[in-house]
């Protein structure tokens, strides 16, 4: 264990070295959006196979390159549609804390953020047509360098969120 400061209270406390993943997951709807998602990328794919199906009628190509299409469009589905968003989803996570908000995502590399408070300029709540049919929303905080996306969280919880980590910011800018 080691201390810590917090520099909003100005105590200190025991932190353990090697940090729990954030406690906090998304929401399971977020998993059928993201496979649904995959559903519309899939279908974009199965039109460019078809079109290299008709090219391979039309210009009497061999059958093993149309073989060899159908079995990368069927991986593309179960990858696109099963896999990854099921990956992802069990990925995803965040925690907001009073000093910070971490954040854990990937598919094959598991990504892990801190963003502290101070640095937080504005954060943003968005939700196109497919998570409002889900009652779901995304959450953009921005920093001067980039900016960070919390996906598909319930509407509710990302409007509250929201406040709260601008709260946090204005109370950790107000600090500094």
């Amino acid at each position: 264990m080691s201390v810590v400061p917090n520099i909003l209270t100005g105590t200190q406390k025991e932190v353990d070295p090697v940090r729990q993943q954030p406690a906090n997951q998304i929401s399971r709807k977020g998993l059928t959006v993201w496979r649904l998602y995959g559903i519309i990328q899939s279908l974009i794919i199965l039109a460019v196979a078809a079109g290299l199906g008709f090219l391979s009628y039309l210009f009497e190509w061999p059958v093993w390159i149309m073989i060899a299409v159908v079995i990368v469009v069927l991986f593309f589905f179960f990858f696109s549609i099963y896999l990854f968003p099921k990956i992802r989803w069990e990925r995803w996570r965040y925690e907001v804390r009073e000093a910070e908000i971490e954040l854990q995502h990937g598919l094959f590399i598991v990504n892990r953020t801190l963003i502290p408070m101070v640095r937080v300029q504005h954060v943003d709540t968005a939700e196109g047509p497919i998570l409002r049919k889900y009652g779901l929303a995304s959450i953009t905080i921005s920093t001067a360098a980039t900016n960070h996306l919390i996906p598909a969280l319930v509407t509710e919880e990302a409007d509250e969120l929201r406040n709260r980590i601008s709260t946090f910011a204005r109370v950790a800018k107000d600090d500094v």
